[in-house]
C-alpha cells in the first residue's frame, strides 16, 4: 500500500491554479507597468524639444542688397549672432594669402565660403573659446576680435592667436539667387 500524506492534493491543479494562467498574469501585469512609466515618462521628454519659436528660427532667407563692400550685417539665427559680411578685395587677398600660414584649425579660405561667392563669408558669430561675440575689424589680423579673452580671428575667421581652440563656425546655407542667401 503506498504512502499517502494526509490533505495532500495528488492532482496540483485541482486547487484552480494554472502555471499557463500565472504566467500570462506576470507578463500583462509587467507590460502594463512598462506602459505605465513610459507613460509618465513621455511629457518630461517631449518638453525637452525645442519650442515653436526656436523652430521657425531654423532658417532664415538674408537680402543680400542690404550689405555693401566692406560692410557686415549681424542677424539673429538659432538664438545666436550670425555675420554675413561682403569682403572687400583686399579681404580676401589677405585670407588667401594665409592659406599656408600656421594655422590652429587649418582650413583654406575657399573652403570656407561657397565656389565663386568668395566676397560672402557667412559665420556663426561666438568665439569658439567660451562664447563671447567677437566684433570685426580688431586684433592683429584684421578679421574678428573677441575682446573678452583675446582670440584674434582672420578675415576667413580662422583663428590665429589667444585662446579659441577652433576657427569660427561655417553655417549650412545657399544662395538662392545672386542677392538671396538661405542659411540653415
Amino acid at each position: 500500500m503506498a504512502d499517502t500524506v494526509v490533505g495532500a492534493n495528488p492532482d496540483p491543479h485541482a486547487s484552480g491554479e494554472d502555471p499557463n494562467r500565472r504566467d500570462f498574469i506576470h507578463i500583462a501585469a509587467g507590460a502594463a507597468a512598462v506602459g505605465a512609466v513610459a507613460g509618465l515618462a513621455w511629457p518630461f521628454i517631449d518638453q525637452m524639444n525645442p519650442s515653436g519659436d526656436t523652430l521657425a528660427l531654423a532658417s532664415i532667407e538674408v537680402d543680400l542688397n542690404k550689405v555693401s563692400p566692406g560692410q557686415q550685417i549681424t542677424l539673429k539665427w538659432r538664438g545666436k549672432p550670425l555675420f554675413v559680411r561682403n569682403r572687400t578685395a583686399a579681404e580676401i587677398e589677405a585670407a588667401v594669402r594665409d592659406d599656408n600660414a600656421a594655422l590652429r584649425d587649418p582650413q583654406r579660405d575657399e573652403d570656407r565660403h561657397k565656389p565663386g561667392k568668395a566676397e560672402w563669408m557667412i559665420l556663426v558669430g561666438t568665439c569658439t573659446h567660451l562664447g563671447c561675440v567677437p566684433t570685426f575689424g580688431g586684433g592683429d589680423y584684421n578679421g574678428w576680435f573677441c575682446p573678452c579673452h583675446g582670440s584674434h580671428y582672420d578675415t576667413s575667421g580662422r583663428i590665429r592667436k589667444g585662446p579659441a581652440p577652433t576657427n569660427l563656425e561655417v553655417p549650412e546655407y545657399a544662395f538662392l539667387s545672386d542677392t538671396t542667401v538661405k542659411v540653415g
